[in-house]
């Protein structure tokens, strides 16, 4: 995989149709209406489609219920993945809250003792809920990916030995790399969006039409085109 390329195409790619881009901003905007939400995530996916199939346009705004079923089979999977951390995360994190809260209000020190004792296991669960989120993590974005491939097949979500063998395709060293990649472009946005918060009205108004359209489709195309070079490999 050459990662500069996957890059540079990658921040390309939003740009060759600034139009539909701003379509998905608006939609972006009213999301609050949680329809326009679901049409969003199926908007991106079926970018991210588009790009496995060697697609270098962006997709059209239509068959808007397929739109809403990708969606909405999107968040299934998300959940599905990343339902166990998030509760390991939020039991430990209510636990230690209520661990130091007790002993605060008693004040003695066994309950000083059994709170300090609980809010270490419970930061122990809570760190394991984050690398339990990481470790899926890694499976949810190419299952996402191998879902597109499989013409929005929810199943192939879940076929977790095809998934690995995609991983394995792509190579891991390629994988961590894209993702360092990611997050690298993902602080300079960020940065950007930060100081484009301190301009009025305009300011989030770029933000919410232009900047968030062109990030979800600039990731869209980046994985897409990652998942195409683990299908090109011999």
């Amino acid at each position: 995989m050459d990662i500069g390329y996957l890059t540079s195409d990658a921040i390309k790619y939003p740009s060759k149709d600034w139009k539909k881009v701003l379509i998905l901003g608006i939609l972006i905007l009213t999301s609050f209406l949680i329809v326009p939400a679901f049409l969003v995530m199926g908007y991106v996916f079926r970018a991210m489609k588009w790009s496995i199939a060697g697609v270098d346009q962006l997709p059209e705004f239509d068959e808007w219920g397929e739109m809403f079923t990708d969606g909405l089979k999107i968040l299934v999977v998300e959940l599905a993945y990343f339902i166990i951390p998030t509760i390991m995360i939020v039991m430990g994190m209510w636990a230690s809250l209520g661990a130091l809260v007790a002993s605060g209000v008693s004040g003695n020190e066994l309950s000083f003792n059994t709170a300090f004792s609980t809010f270490g296991f419970m930061g122990g669960v809570i760190i394991t809920g984050l690398v339990v989120a990481v470790i899926f993590g890694v499976f949810f974005t190419i299952a996402i990916a191998n879902m597109a491939y499989h013409d929005s097949k929810i199943q192939a979500a879940f076929r977790f030995q095809e998934i690995l063998n995609r991983i394995r395709a792509i190579g891991w060293v390629d994988y961590i790399i894209w993702y360092v990649m990611m997050i690298f472009l993902g602080i300079i946005i960020s940065t950007l969006i930060g100081l484009l918060g301190f301009v009025p009205v305009l300011g989030w108004a770029l933000i919410v039409l232009l900047i968030y359209p062109y990030v979800y489709l600039l990731y869209a195309r980046a994985l897409g085109l990652l998942f195409l070079s683990g299908l090109e490999t011999p």
